[in-house]
């Protein structure tokens, strides 16, 4: 396996209707493909507006199953033509009263590899997650993909340190945030918090974040989606705060190595010393 993996992300605006939205991010993942990606994620709920910002009982019309729902059915079709692995975002129902705010991880093949669930759902004006999601059960999962280890934390749990340690012991070389984070909440923790955690855990992160002004809310997504590398620099430009973008960089999976030897955080590890971590 090469030690460059060609990586894409997609910042997208919000079409208006779920059928448009998928079709927008299939074009993106081909435009990907053409420039060579071999892997690429989408933002958190990607094919639904960020309904979160309200709390209505109509919106549980955007969940479907996983992995056998619509969207992730089309895009494992996608990877299977692109060749790319995607990371696919969406509002899942597994049965009668049980919704998650989840992400599919499927090969390059067009296999469906499992999925992440959210574990931390907030419950803030503009954020109501609560009202529509359980919180995440399935662990920390890490994914043996065509492109190499990629594990996945959506948007809200970037706050919380010990999800981005576990992707790091279970293995990740590269964990996908799928977001939806507006100016003014949390902006100036956007270009701190997942380089911090890309450094801390040694393996690149890919940060996407929608962009413009939805029809539920005065949320404005500010986008300004990266890749960060395990010495917490940005791997070529930040996009842009105000334009749908696709965003493809160059990974160096060579460099995780390199600084796990010259840091040597997971050597150094106290995990004998941590069991007041744990404590409610």
């Amino acid at each position: 396996m090469a030690n460059v993996v060609r990586a894409a992300l997609v910042q997208a605006t919000w079409t208006g209707d779920t059928g448009s939205m998928v079709a927008k991010h299939e074009e993106h993942a081909r435009e990907a493909a053409r420039q060579g990606a071999k892997v690429i994620g989408f933002q958190e709920v990607f094919n639904a507006p960020y309904f979160c910002q309200v709390q209505d009982a109509e919106h549980y019309r955007w969940a479907e199953p996983v992995p056998d729902g619509p969207t992730v059915r089309r895009m494992r079709d996608v990877a299977r033509e692109t060749g790319m692995v995607i990371v696919v975002p969406v509002f899942e129902v597994e049965q009668a009263g049980f919704y998650y705010n989840t992400a599919a991880v499927i090969d390059a093949d067009g296999s469906y590899l499992g999925k992440y669930r959210k574990h931390h759902i907030p419950q803030v004006k503009g954020f109501w997650e609560k009202f529509y999601f359980r919180p995440g059960n399935l662990g920390w999962p890490v994914f043996e993909t065509g492109v190499g280890k990629v594990g996945v934390y959506i948007c809200y749990d970037r706050h919380f340190p010990e999800g981005w340690r576990q992707l790091g012991l279970n293995g990740a070389q590269l964990v996908y945030n799928p977001s939806a984070t507006h100016r003014g909440l949390s902006s100036h923790l956007w270009r701190l918090e997942q380089p911090a955690a890309a450094v801390a855990n040694e393996y690149f992160v890919a940060a996407i974040n929608r962009v413009g002004v939805e029809e539920y809310g005065d949320n404005d997504f500010y986008g300004t989606s990266y890749f960060v590398d395990p010495r917490g620099q940005f791997v070529g430009d930040v996009a842009s705060d105000e334009a749908e973008e696709l965003v493809v960089r160059d990974l160096d999976f060579g460099v995780i190595d390199e600084v796990r030897r010259q840091w040597a955080f997971y050597r150094d590890r106290r995990p004998d010393a941590y069991e007041g971590l744990v404590l409610p």
